[in-house]
């Protein structure tokens, strides 16, 4: 097999690998780890799987352990600016050279077996854990559960956040069904932590059925909050006026608290004090989530990529708003039911500013003309050719009391915050984008 010297080539070369980009199941995945040494790793192993909130809860759960002194690995997706964010050690994403390392290593031992650009990033994920001598690995789920890559390795906690209608194609037309497939995660007689407020009935009886102990936000765990300061109370105890997380948006203290859980149940293997909970709550950064950027216009960027996850943005929006309008830019994957979305956001949206994404599996501009026009009045709409010169219109056209909303896909916020990247200063003065107006709202 040829080496490929750069993280790029890598990449270029695991996107052709396989005709699908997705391709459920474990047991092309379970034979290549087995060659690789990584079927069972030597360190504790807490897998997330869910809607929303998943990459909140891994974020607050690293933060703590590392604060507590451990030694703790971190594997998400997607990821928004470099690919490098997808594997974490002690908090920083691994270099260029130990992810080819690890690729070459999945190389070998795959052999001629095809595997998709997940597959084989999860696979070199657990092999780059497996050397870095971890405490702890948090490992989150890519699509569904039961059949996802990550699911190879054996938890010994499973947490399991916010559930919605998502993947539909893959996963199941109802709650119920997608259910089945995030309890896929759960292993026999291990702890599993629920931060859904109405769970599907089918998480419930699988954890039943594997013996495994049931902890839900609501029943075995509940948190409140008193101004900016929250109150913690779990099986063993409670925690009082706990610090905000440091992650945007109210959703985050239902996050915390399932994070508070996830500890409460790990504290026979990682003991965590008050101290390290506070910093790590506070410590905590995570790009996407209500991420409010440097500078004017004020400009909010979240990845709220279903009706789910947009109700909870427009409900942080109402909670705290502007004196001026709200100038949404807005673009989605067309696996995406963009309707509930446009519904969800069209009562705290002035103005829509819509982009084409670069992405193949990107809503064309005309499914996102359609969803709008059936919900928003006709002069509140703009489309452009590309994301980046619908966000820059917007910004050309936001006054001092307004701001801008950035939301709907991580390929999105992605391409908004690329713009505010040190170096990067493409259009973020005032003249006029460059790209072309496909269709522009009367005056």
């Amino acid at each position: 097999m040829a080496i490929r010297r750069s993280l790029q080539e890598w990449l270029n070369y695991q996107q052709a690998l396989h005709p699908r980009q997705i391709e459920l199941g474990l047991a092309r995945v379970a034979a290549i780890a087995r060659r690789l040494g990584v079927s069972t790793p030597p360190h504790t192993l807490v897998t997330v799987a869910g809607s929303n909130g998943k990459g909140s809860c891994v974020a607050m759960l690293e933060s703590i352990l590392i604060h507590a002194g451990y030694r703790v690995g971190s594997y998400t997706s997607p990821h928004i600016l470099h690919y490098n964010e997808r594997v974490r050690v002690q908090g920083q994403a691994v270099s260029d050279w130990r992810l080819c390392e690890a690729f070459e290593q999945v190389g070998v031992a795959r052999g001629e077996t095809p595997l998709t650009y997940f597959e084989y990033g999860t696979l070199a994920a657990m092999r780059i854990f497996q050397d870095a001598n971890l405490d702890v690995a948090i490992l989150e789920v890519g699509l569904g559960g039961r059949l996802d890559a990550v699911n190879l390795q054996d938890p010994d906690l499973a947490v399991i956040t916010g559930i919605a209608l998502e993947h539909t194609d893959w996963l199941g037309d109802d709650r119920e069904s997608i259910g089945r497939e995030k309890a896929g995660i759960m292993r026999a007689h291990s702890p599993v932590v629920c931060g859904d407020p109405t769970p599907p009935e089918a998480l419930r009886r699988h954890a039943r059925d594997l013996e495994a102990p049931w902890y839900a936000v609501g029943q075995a765990y509940r948190y409140v909050r008193k101004g900016p300061l929250w109150r913690w109370q779990g099986p063993s105890g409670c925690w009082e006026s706990l610090p905000a997380p440091g992650l945007g948006g109210a959703i985050q203290y239902r996050n915390a608290a399932t994070v508070l859980m996830a500890l409460d149940r790990l504290k026979g293997r990682l003991p965590v004090g008050r101290d390290a909970i506070e910093r790590g709550l506070r410590g905590v950064r995570l790009p996407g989530r209500f991420q409010r950027l440097e500078g004017r216009p004020e400009t909010i960027v979240d990845i709220a990529h279903n009706p789910d996850a947009t109700r909870v943005l427009a409900e942080d929006l109402r909670q705290q708003p502007c004196a001026g309008n709200s100038l949404g830019v807005f673009a989605v994957l067309s696996d995406k039911d963009v309707e509930g979305m446009v519904q969800a956001m069209a009562g705290v949206i002035g103005r829509w500013y819509l982009g084409a994404l670069s992405s193949e599996r990107a809503l064309p501009l005309e499914g996102l003309l359609g969803a709008l026009r059936r919900h928003v009045g006709e002069h509140r709409i703009q489309a452009f050719d590309g994301l980046t010169s619908a966000y820059l219109a917007a910004r050309d056209a936001a006054g001092d009391q307004d701001r801008i909303v950035g939301f709907g896909s991580a390929y999105c916020v992605s391409e908004i915050l690329a713009l505010h990247e040190p170096g990067c200063s493409e259009g973020l003065s005032p003249q006029p984008p460059n790209g072309t107006i496909v269709s522009r709202s009367l005056p």
